[in-house]
């Protein structure tokens, strides 16, 4: 499974070499033109069947938010910061990989029977354990600078896939199926993008550079739906999930980088309508995606985004269901048989 190898491959922001090495085994021989640029964008091109056709650029990100090496400390212990967005809430205790060797590594927290300060502690405040008791050692085995991953394993739990960095990921192995697909009365520029977590860069060297008519930016969008605990039971307005998990692809209307065009909201819809794939809209306002930076380039590029619901991204355990995964590479296929440059035109 493709996004088995996506997800156990470490690449946090700047740093994607092993996520880069995955995809171009698997696109290798369904497209052609592969390259890498002076950011890291691995890009692709699969000729449609017509003459002067639509160009479609389709998009995911590569990168995976993560931690870097910023110090050591006479114990052995090393200092941290965050590349992209983490809830320190969440990290004490967990394990971590460090540097290109992977050396196991503790996120620390003092036992509950000495830990009677509540407060979050932020980031700066914590430190890592990889089992050294000098800064020499330290030093010697993991380097200032060294990416630090989240340590997990994808698995499968029955119609669940469980793993980390399924932002984006999910997008990444959606994109993957496609171009291993095919073949469509379009053409398609593939684009497998860089540091999206620390600021959509990779997107905006891109999307100058391939001028596209239109853009489907393919994400893992972030499905709240559990219980909320704060929530009235009898009120749903009272709990947005965001979005759900087997309920389909997820499309964006409007988030903080982006407001969709109202035909390629259509568009998506009425495509998911006709062919009877479930499809859902995301509800919750906030985030970000390629797209923010895709559809200003230039003269401007109308774009979409279409994602994959996961719950817990960000975390070292994401979920996601199959047929959410399915049905989205299913509709995405749909709407390259059906864009055109009339219902892409602004109105």
């Amino acid at each position: 499974m493709i996004l088995e190898d996506l997800s156990n491959a470490i690449g946090v922001s700047g740093d994607e070499g092993a996520v880069r090495k995955v995809i171009r085994a698997a696109i290798e021989g369904h497209v052609t033109d592969i390259d890498v640029d002076s950011m890291g964008n691995l890009t692709a091109f699969k000729k449609g069947t017509g003459e002067n056709n639509l160009r479609v650029l389709l998009a995911s990100h590569m990168d995976e938010i993560g931690f870097m090496i910023v110090g050591h400390e006479s114990s052995g212990l090393i200092q941290f910061t965050n590349v992209g967005g983490i809830d320190a809430r969440i990290l004490p205790g967990l394990r971590v990989k460090v540097g290109k060797k992977q050396i196991p590594g503790v996120i620390i927290w003092p036992p509950i029977h000495k830990n009677q300060d509540q407060t979050t502690k932020p980031i700066k405040d914590l430190r890592i354990d990889i089992g050294v008791t000098s800064k020499g050692a330290a030093e010697e085995k993991a380097k200032k600078g060294d990416r630090i991953a989240f340590d997990s394993t994808f698995r499968q739990m029955g119609q669940m896939l469980k793993g980390k960095a399924f932002d984006d990921r999910a997008g990444c192995a959606v994109l993957i199926e496609i171009l291993q697909g095919g073949p469509y009365p379009v053409d398609i520029v593939a684009a497998f993008t860089v540091q999206e977590e620390i600021g959509l860069r990779g997107a905006k060297v891109l999307a100058r550079r391939f001028n596209p008519d239109v853009a489907f930016v393919l994400e893992g969008s972030p499905a709240n739906d559990i219980p909320d605990p704060h929530a009235d039971p009898d009120d749903p307005s009272g709990h947005n999930p965001g979005c759900r998990l087997g309920h389909g692809p997820v499309i964006t209307v409007m988030d903080a980088s982006m407001i969709t065009p109202p035909q390629l909201v259509r568009l998506l819809k009425d495509t998911a309508a006709t062919e009877l794939i479930p499809s859902q809209y995301k509800t919750a306002l906030g985030g970000g995606t390629d797209a923010g930076a895709i559809h200003t380039a230039n003269g401007g590029v109308p774009s979409a985004v279409m994602s994959v619901p996961c719950r817990y991204i960000h975390s070292p355990a994401a979920l996601l269901r199959q047929d959410d995964l399915d049905n989205t590479v299913k509709l995405m296929k749909a709407v390259l048989g059906r864009v055109t440059r009339e219902n892409v035109a602004a109105l």
